[in-house]
């Protein structure tokens, strides 16, 4: 029999052991481009597995002014451990004061890609004027309103001299839904996104990469906030991003990885 203080005693140090246990597994909140999303579970997972934290992920486009995208959440103050996005939507929000990057790190490279719905002859997309004449023949175009589309609209239309022919059977596909839901859908002919994202969708066949000339990558940076609940876990899935496990899940979903 254990004698009445020693009860008490052992009894206090096995509830420190279910504290501390507790203290060291935690939630880490995620929000995230979706330039990511196609390894993102991948990763999650293995990371639970290894650490016993849990991830709970959300993600938005990282530019536009839908209620999902990544900027108007964090200037609405919705509270993350993590955010990854496209570098220069993340330095706009540093610039104007409503993030501040405790640790950062780049993670990916992204680039465009044309897309279209599966069984449908594929377009030349082969060199600059291919691109043209392919826009030009295309009954409608989709693309998102995040950073691929902002270059698109922005950027590359006006470079290719076809901007105001072009525009009005553009479709800008707004908040989380990809623009490869909308070519499975019959809303859009033509697709253009991340090529990460265009490879989420089943029902679309994805033609290939922008011609260099035209191309344009996204930088993506991952950054634990200075706000974070547990900064120590968040700092830990940040630098997991970068392992050798993680950096094959990112390059197998379409993705590049960055210089270090």
């Amino acid at each position: 029999m254990i004698s009445h203080p020693l009860k008490q005693l052992v009894l206090a140090a096995c509830g420190a052991l279910t504290m501390a246990g507790a203290a060291r597994a935690d939630d880490i909140k995620v929000l995230t481009t979706g330039i990511m999303k196609g390894s993102f579970a991948q990763i999650a997972a293995q990371f639970e597995r290894e650490t016993g934290h849990t991830l709970t992920m959300s993600w938005g486009p990282s530019s536009g002014n839908s209620p999902e995208a990544s900027q108007v959440r964090i200037k609405s103050g919705e509270p993350v451990d993590v955010l990854i996005m496209v570098d220069k939507g993340m330095d706009e929000l540093i610039r104007g004061g409503y993030f501040v990057p405790l640790q950062r790190r780049d993670v990916a490279i992204s680039q465009i890609g044309v897309a279209v719905k599966k069984g449908q002859p594929l377009p030349d997309i082969g060199s600059v004027d291919a691109v043209r004449k392919t826009l030009l023949a295309a009954k409608s175009i989709g693309y998102s309103e995040g950073a691929s589309g902002h270059y698109i609209s922005t950027v590359m239309l006006d470079k290719l001299g076809i901007a105001k022919e072009v525009a009005p059977k553009s479709k800008v596909i707004l908040g989380r839904k990809f623009v490869g839901e909308a070519l499975a859908a019959g809303e859009v002919e033509l697709g253009l996104q991340q090529l990460s994202e265009l490879r989420l969708e089943p029902g679309v066949t994805v033609v290939g990469p922008l011609p260099e000339a035209l191309q344009k990558a996204s930088l993506v940076t991952a950054a634990v906030s200075s706000k974070a609940r547990n900064v120590e876990a968040a700092t830990r899935f940040v630098a997991f991003l970068t392992t050798p496990y993680a950096t094959e899940a990112i390059q197998n979903s379409g993705l590049a990885l960055p210089h270090r």
